[in-house]
């Protein structure tokens, strides 16, 4: 039996009520991620008192900024975040040329380094990062402007379809014409797109896992009206309504600029229409919208109560990285909600500890009413006097000394926040006391080898849920959608990449440099390596070769930071093979008697038309013998006539 099918307008309301239920519309997952930022930022708490300290710790920031190099380094060191492994021995061409066109759509045809690092920053201190990515067809109309165009140059001009005139002179000079032009050109390649999406502005039903089995997704932009055009949706101004004022002046969002008060809520009544700003929702919702008894997945674009689009995909193009992943949930929990209660304490201790040395220095009196000046007292100045009628008529109040527990509660709370973020005072610098002879090497060693264990562990979640499929997207996208083929600067030669030719799907493996110790140990093991296996190679054990070599080298020369190995060391598969000595000799052997073969096939040929000259020369004799034979015959007819 065929399910109801829905008008439009019925599936716009289940669209809204969707997402006023969603994950981050004004609830606890969105207040949380408020207090995130607010701490992130040290602002004040609301509970200050006037008169008291108001000082506020760091806590949250300063761990996440010390996590951050970290990661950076992990995933933006090298030369390819991702591989693809080849499925049989035919594909791993292609398979090469896939991983090193993936790795160059990210970070040249995208900003691979700053969609990380605002990527790896939202789910660090917002629970979850998200990015989008799709393949984009959007038109994009350039201008540009040329002077002093020959006629042939401004005829092959006007021979592109892509382009409009928008101005154009002739002119006369020196007795040949010019052409001067202003034109708007046409870029309509498709490509694959990727941004960042700000947490408050995505939304997922309650019950989700993950973003590929949600039932509904939502990603909600602020667009101007020339943007929505530009986009290519069709309406009229009137319809699209006002502002969500819900999402504009919600605590979660106005937090972002409440640090140095930039938010704007300017362009909803803007004079110039084009100008004028509405929040697009593009929601991903699966809905038996046909009527065949089976929900598929659709994208819905509104603005208000104006449908723009409604068409059926088949996948949602959004990723999510958390750092701690929570089982069978989709928000985890960030870095800031680890530690922000330990800011909270540790401002509370600060301020005690300052309002006691205050008070210390600036302490509290009792006085004898009539006997002093209260104005003098009140005058807090070095060397200032202090009129009195009676030698005690002041007595200083005691104020009680903290005690030294206050400092060691700091301390606790520092090596409970190193224990929740992986973060110490190791990773941070080397102190003071890291060289003493109570702090041994190993020591300090292993604390870093435990922090970065903790920090690894981000990074490989990071990895293996986020960045593997946003790569297998990019792969999917230029699969489905690139027709044409592209020449691309790969591995420092110029390559033509068709897609096309590619399997429907590789194995795909995270390639980030993810392991034990730090870049110095690294390096110290790597260097072991390289001297085992050239011990191993002059030896003349088989348990190395060349290429194993270079793949050691390699890797140290991308340990100490080297982009362009190229540059330093030649991959053996891109020198042609060379023959053994033996070979070599058989060779020579060989090309010498193709030489005394060519040399005696010479003489031969030189006598060979020595023979024929002869043979001609002959021939001339005997022409010439005959002829003179001929004469004579004909001489002495004549005479026996006579």
């Amino acid at each position: 039996m065929a399910s109801y099918k829905f008008t439009d307008e019925e599936l716009l309301s289940r669209v809204q009520s969707e997402i006023t239920d969603a994950l981050g519309y004004s609830d606890t997952v969105s207040k949380q991620r408020e207090d995130a930022m607010d701490y992130y930022y040290a602002l004040p708490f609301g509970n200050e008192i006037d008169g008291r300290s108001q000082y506020v710790d760091s806590t949250v920031m300063d761990t996440i900024e010390w996590i951050k190099p970290s990661l950076m380094r992990v995933f933006a060191s090298g030369e390819e975040m991702v591989k693809f492994n080849p499925v049989g021995p035919e594909d791993v061409k292609t398979a090469e040329q896939a991983t090193d066109y993936v790795n160059y759509i990210f970070t040249r045809d995208n900003p691979g380094w700053e969609i990380l690092y605002t990527w790896f920053t939202d789910a660090l201190l917002q629970k979850n990062g998200i990015v989008k990515c799709w393949w984009d067809e959007t038109e994009e109309w350039n201008r540009e402007e040329y002077k002093r165009l020959e006629e042939m140059e401004f005829t092959v001009l006007l021979n592109d379809d892509d382009i409009d005139v928008l101005e154009h002179t002739v002119y006369e000079e020196g007795g040949r014409i010019y052409h001067d032009t202003v034109i708007t050109r046409r870029n309509g390649k498709g490509r694959v797109r990727i941004e960042n999406v700000t947490p408050d502005e995505f939304l997922i039903a309650r019950e989700s896992k993950s973003i590929e089995e949600s039932r509904f997704v939502c990603h909600r932009v602020m667009k101007t009206v020339s943007e929505l055009r530009e986009m290519g949706y069709e309406f009229d101004v009137e319809d699209l309504g006002g502002g969500d004022d819900a999402i504009e002046y919600s605590g979660e969002r106005l937090s972002r600029y409440a640090y140095d008060n930039t938010a704007s809520y300017e362009g909803w009544g803007d004079p110039e229409e084009a100008l004028r700003r509405y929040w697009l929702h593009e929601s991903y919702i699966r809905t038996d919208y046909d009527g065949d008894g089976i929900a598929e997945l659709r994208k819905i674009c509104s603005v208000g109560s104006k449908v723009l689009a409604n068409e059926a995909i088949d996948r949602i193009p959004f990723v999510s990285i958390t750092p701690v992943k929570i089982p069978h949930k989709f928000f985890g929990l960030s870095i800031a909600d680890l530690v922000m209660d330990i800011q909270l304490i540790k401002s509370t201790l600060m301020r005690n500890l300052m309002d006691n040395m205050y008070n210390q220095n600036f302490g509290r009196y009792a006085v004898l009413e009539g006997q002093a000046n209260l104005d003098d007292l009140l005058t807090q100045r070095p060397g200032g006097v202090v009129r009195v009628k009676s030698p005690n008529a002041i007595m200083p109040l005691a104020t009680p000394q903290l005690e030294q527990s206050s400092f060691q509660m700091l301390g606790y709370f520092d090596e409970l926040r190193e224990a929740r973020s992986g973060v110490n005072r190791y990773s941070q610098g080397l102190n003071d006391n890291a060289l003493t002879s109570h702090t041994t090497a190993t020591a300090v060693n292993a604390t870093m080898t435990a922090a970065q264990s903790r920090v690894e562990l981000i990074a490989r979640c990071f990895a293996e849920t986020g960045v593997k499929e946003l790569m297998k997207n990019i792969y999917e996208l230029v699969l489905k959608n690139q027709d044409k083929e592209r020449t691309v600067r790969l591995r420092n030669e110029w390559v033509p990449v068709r897609p096309d030719m590619w399997k429907e799907e590789y194995d795909c493996t995270v390639a980030v440099g993810i392991g034990n110790g730090n870049r110095d140990q690294q390096l110290m093991h790597l260097s072991t390596m390289l001297s085992f296996a050239g011990d191993a190679m002059r030896g003349g054990l088989k348990i190395v070769n060349e290429k194993n070599m270079y793949n050691m080298g390699a890797a140290l020369v991308k340990n100490m930071g080297f982009q362009n190995v190229d540059d330093f060391l030649t991959d053996p598969d891109s020198v042609p093979p060379q023959p053994n000595p033996q070979e070599q000799l058989d060779q020579a052997e060989m090309q010498l008697k193709q030489k005394e073969l060519e040399i005696k096939a010479a003489d031969i040929q030189v006598k060979v038309q020595k023979m024929q000259q002869e043979a001609q020369k002959d021939a001339v004799d005997a022409q010439l013998k005959m002829a003179e034979l001929q004469l004579e015959s004909e001489q002495g007819r004549g005479v026996a006539i006579g």
